[in-house]
């Protein structure tokens, strides 16, 4: 069992991914940017299951070198989760054109690299799960670069299918539709579950989205 890479493993969604798949027994990748978040990450995921990588989605050489290494420690791996996201409040045109950009940079190229990565290694190694991290089923005005960001992340995966999804590499979404708050309704272990249950259904039951709401 080659297992799983979270990439955005932060204290919510990604750290109770890489958790769910580490209960059935899967080595767990976990990578974020910094080094503090990673090594909670790795606490909470207990036991030698978890291996820890410090790399920042914006920087494509560190992040496809954290992809090689995590394939050198565990193998071609069966599912990733890119979970990495700028969750911020802001309205159309209060952030400069930088500032916009590097939102972008998080919320949906680096969804590009690392899906375009690993994909074809992938498929060539027998198929698996490539599934992101969706939000904002409807735009909000005063979550701008949020509503930008993951409606674009959401045809990233509607094209890495198109490239990949008949060559047995189920790729899906779910879109959570609210504020993630652990003891609640969205709590993050509640979400984690639909990961798992999207990389475990069988070829011609693959979902390509799942809305997370409540």
């Amino acid at each position: 069992m080659a297992g799983a890479v979270v990439v955005g493993a932060g204290p919510l969604i990604g750290t109770s991914v890489a958790r769910r798949f580490a209960k059935e027994g899967m080595p767990v990748t976990v990578i974020a940017r910094s080094p503090a978040t990673v090594d909670a990450a790795v606490r909470a995921v207990g036991g030698t299951a978890a291996f820890g990588l410090t790399a920042d989605v914006t920087d494509e050489e560190a992040i496809r070198s954290a992809l090689d290494r995590s394939v050198a420690a565990n193998g071609v791996p069966d599912v990733v989760v890119y979970n990495a996201a700028v969750i911020r409040a802001d309205r159309l045109g209060e952030l400069s054109a930088a500032e916009l950009a590097g939102t972008l940079a998080v919320n949906v190229i680096g969804g590009v690299t690392v899906g375009a990565h690993v994909a074809p290694t992938m498929v060539d190694a027998g198929g698996g799960s490539l599934l992101f991290t969706g939000g904002m089923p409807g735009v909000k005005a005063e979550y701008a670069s949020l509503s930008l960001g993951k409606a674009a992340l959401r045809t990233v995966a509607d094209l890495f299918r198109a490239a990949y999804g008949d060559r047995g590499l189920h790729v899906a979404t779910v879109t959570v539709h609210d504020a993630v708050v652990p003891g609640t309704p969205y709590d993050p272990d509640l979400i984690a579950e639909e990961f798992a249950a999207l990389h475990h259904e069988p070829v011609g039951r693959w979902r390509h989205e799942v809305a997370f709401r409540r």
